[in-house]
């Protein structure tokens, strides 16, 4: 899933690590090593938001921090770099409770989403999901979510923090809709099992055969006799699953899951160097109200149906640009650089010294061993093997315009 949050803390690129890095054989954030009164934790203010698993996180020895309105784990014992790897070798554990779950119902649900987002729902089959834009008037993108067609109901899952954003826009236009359309906020504990080794470990309890499921696919499973609604899907490039649970069920779940060998808790500092080498974009970064389609690399998202029917919001600058190529000016780019990551805001410019476009993510990424990044840039700069310089700390570094993803995705395909 593409989260929406204020982008995480700044990864320390030392010390290096090897290319494919010892995993401690034992492990130091499990449940079975946990000790009572162990409360670590960077507290924040009590006006926080707390997912139903804070209280285990503290335990763990979690740093947390203020992320999206909620008090939430930035990292663990581990380390960011090592909870990087592990996911990347293993399987991480992610507390995603604080993304908003919403249902809609009725028997017009697929006319009114087709008019609020870009995604073809008259052509999306029951149990499949996929990722979508919410646009406004102007074209911009509101935000990203997935939207999965559960059978009796739509099941969306839109960006932490944007309840306020987000279900004001969606409730206005279904004012304005003729038809059977209900929108139900479902808060839930929500699990995101990733790694190489997601696929076996939830089988283990999962009454349903989840190991063949499709990726994007989502479907009701008892999970340790809890009834769960399970997505083939995932925010860092890697096979995994996102788990709806009861809220007051997820804590057992989470502590099921940790108790397997293969299993570590991972804070939002990891995650944001995972999503990045994955190229995934991060809402209020590399996307906002201003960024349309076309800018941000996201076509994708509407099928060759809705391009020819349009019909939704913004649906006339959207259509324009595709049809006027010329229109669009700057471009979503990835970028691998030396040195000090560039950071959000970090101008861009040619090594003549012209100011071309400008940084929305980056990270050291401790799979490649280098920062990676993403940015705008001018088009005509956007081509692979363009290089550039970020003015990062008040010097100016080469880039080089990169294809994305950094590195192999790992979805299941069958």
């Amino acid at each position: 899933v593409f989260f929406s949050e204020q982008p995480a803390p700044a990864l320390d690129p030392s010390p290096p690590l090897r290319t494919r890095p010892m995993i401690p054989a034992t492990k130091p954030t499990t449940i079975r090593h946990l000790k009572a009164g162990a409360r670590s934790a960077v507290r924040c203010m009590s006006t926080l938001r707390k997912t139903p698993l804070y209280d285990l996180h503290v335990a763990l020895g979690a740093t947390t921090a203020e992320f999206g309105g909620w008090d939430m784990p930035i990292k663990y014992p581990l380390g960011i770099m090592k909870e990087h790897i592990w996911c990347r070798e293993k399987a991480g554990l992610f507390d995603v409770s604080h993304m908003v779950p919403v249902k809609i119902t009725g028997k017009d649900r697929a006319k009114f989403m087709e008019t609020v987002t870009v995604c073809d729902v008259q052509n999306l089959p029951e149990g499949m999901g996929s990722l979508s834009l919410i646009t406004n008037d102007d074209g911009g993108i509101i935000d990203d979510c997935i939207v999965t067609n559960a059978g009796d109901h739509i099941y969306m899952v839109i960006n932490a923090g944007h309840e306020d954003k987000d279900l004001p826009h969606i409730q206005k236009h279904l004012d304005a809709f003729d038809g059977d359309v209900t929108m139900t906020p479902s808060p839930s504990g929500l699990l995101a099992l990733q790694g190489p080794k997601a696929a076996e470990i939830l089988a283990k309890h999962a009454e349903q055969d989840t190991s063949k499921m499709s990726f994007m696919s989502g479907a009701p499973v008892t999970v340790a006799g809890v009834p769960c609604y399970v997505t083939r899907s995932g925010y860092t490039g890697e096979d995994g699953y996102e788990i709806g649970i009861p809220a007051d069920e997820t804590e057992k779940i989470a502590k099921l899951l940790l108790d397997e060998a293969d299993v570590e808790f991972i804070g939002l500092g990891a995650r944001d160097s995972l999503r990045l080498e994955a190229g995934l974009c991060l809402y209020g970064n590399d996307l906002d109200d201003t960024t349309t389609p076309s800018e941000g690399g996201l076509l994708w998202t509407i099928s060759k149906r809705r391009k020819a029917e349009g019909g939704f919001v913004g649906s006339d600058k959207i259509l324009g640009q595709i049809a006027d190529k010329k229109s669009v000016t700057r471009k979503r780019v990835g970028f691998i650089g030396s040195g000090p990551p560039p950071r959000s805001h970090d101008k861009i410019f040619t090594p003549e010294g012209e100011e071309v476009g400008e940084v929305t993510s980056g990270v050291f990424g401790p799979s490649l061993k280098k920062p990676v990044g993403m940015a705008y840039v001018k088009k005509k700069y956007m081509k692979a093997g363009t290089v550039l310089q970020a003015e990062v700390r008040g010097k100016r570094r080469d880039i080089t315009i990169s294809k994305m993803p950094f590195v192999e995705p790992g979805y299941y395909r069958g």
